[in-house]
């Protein structure tokens, strides 16, 4: 959707419909720069180290059934 503060000429709908999301997103295509693609090794368990999970994402995984019970 257009931002209204940025481009004031555009059209403004506030609603929006799948045509005008495409529309939109057709428009920003020419800004958009694809990465060029990254292939990188798989990184060894021995050398990942550090890694904190707070208490509360860590109850959240725990509660979920499909992480194991």
């Amino acid at each position: 959707m257009t931002n209204p503060k940025i481009h004031g000429t555009a059209p403004l709908d506030l609603d929006g419909d799948l045509a005008a999301l495409r529309g939109d997103c057709a428009r920003m295509v020419p800004h958009w720069a694809a990465p060029a693609k990254v292939i990188t090794a798989p990184v060894s368990p021995s050398l990942i180290h550090g890694v904190k999970v707070p208490a509360t994402s860590a109850r959240l995984v725990d509660a979920m059934s499909d992480y194991g019970d």
